[in-house]
């Protein structure tokens, strides 16, 4: 009976993955390799001590990690954005305000002028 070569020659093994997980304390993700698992590391934003947990129990809250920072990072986007529309805001309002103060200006004139041709019109007519 002949033996299959593909039998006989063991597979390579795996890589092993990386763990993803969030830090307890700030929810900063990290990636490290599944060598690392069960180490303390400091957190390089929030400097506090972060266990890396095991692989089989990292990736629940490594997907977590993942949508916890790309939430943060939308948060912050859309805070730049509605700060940059409210400084928009900001300038217009004192631009009209402006623009009030100018129209309310030339009205006065033209009231002005209006009375000084109603009395220039009285004197010439005398």
């Amino acid at each position: 009976m002949q033996q299959s070569l593909a039998t006989s020659v063991a597979a390579p093994p795996e890589p092993a993955p990386d763990i993803v997980f969030a830090c307890v304390h700030c929810a900063t993700s990290f990636v490290v390799d599944a060598a690392a698992a069960g180490v303390m590391l400091q957190c390089q934003n929030c400097q506090q001590p972060t266990t890396v947990p095991l692989a089989n129990d990292a990736q629940p809250a490594g997907n977590n990690a993942v949508i916890i920072s790309d939430l943060q990072q939308q948060l912050k986007e859309n805070d730049s954005q509605r700060t940059e529309i409210t400084g928009y805001i900001n300038q217009l309002s004192i631009q009209l305000h402006r623009w009030h103060l100018r129209l309310n200006s030339l009205n006065e004139r033209q009231q002005k002028l209006q009375s000084q041709l109603t009395t220039a019109r009285s004197d010439a007519a005398h």
